[in-house]
C-alpha cells in the first residue's frame, strides 16, 4: 500500500487559495468593498472557481484599531463565503480583535486559525495544570507565630 505525499500546508488548496488581506483602520464604509472582492475570489479567481467546501484565508494581522466596524466587516465577510458554499477562516488575528469577537459571540461562527507559537488560553470548564513549583506573590510572605499567653 503507497500513500502518496501531499505537498504545502494543510488546509491550504494551493492551486486556488483564496485569500484576502485586510490592512490598515476599516470604516462601515469600506465594508461593502470587501464583501465584493471576497465574492469576486470566490466565484472565479483565475478563471477557475474553488472546490466548494473550500476555506477563504482572511488575514487580519495589519488591521489597525479593531474595533466593531471591523468585527461588522468580518461577520459580513463570513456570509459571504457561507452564500458561496465556504467557511472563512481569520489568520493572524489581533489579541483586541479576538476579544471582540468572543464578546459578540461570533468567535464560535468564524473560523479563528491557530497561528505557530500561539498560546491558547484555557476555557473556563478546563482544570488550570499543576505546577509542581510554588507560586510566587507580589506581596512578601507574612509568617505568624503563636503569641504565648499567661503562663
Amino acid at each position: 500500500m503507497t500513500f502518496a505525499h501531499r505537498g504545502g500546508l494543510p488546509g491550504v488548496d494551493a492551486e486556488n487559495p483564496i485569500t484576502l488581506t485586510v490592512t490598515g483602520r476599516v470604516s462601515r464604509a469600506v465594508v461593502p468593498d470587501l464583501c465584493a472582492r471576497l465574492e469576486r475570489a470566490l466565484t472565479a479567481p483565475g478563471g477557475a472557481a474553488p472546490a466548494p467546501g473550500a476555506v477563504a484565508d482572511c488575514d487580519v494581522g495589519g488591521v489597525v484599531r479593531p474595533d466593531l466596524a471591523l468585527v461588522d466587516a468580518v461577520a459580513r465577510l463570513a456570509v459571504v463565503a457561507r452564500r458561496s458554499g465556504h467557511t472563512l477562516r481569520l489568520r493572524r488575528v489581533p489579541p483586541e480583535l479576538r476579544a471582540l469577537l468572543d464578546l459578540v459571540g461570533l468567535a464560535d461562527v468564524v473560523g479563528l486559525a491557530e497561528e505557530p507559537g500561539e498560546s491558547r488560553e484555557p476555557e473556563e470548564s478546563e482544570e488550570p495544570e499543576e505546577s509542581e513549583e510554588p507560586e510566587e506573590s507580589e506581596e512578601p510572605a507574612q509568617v505568624t507565630a503563636p503569641v504565648p499567653g499567661p503562663p
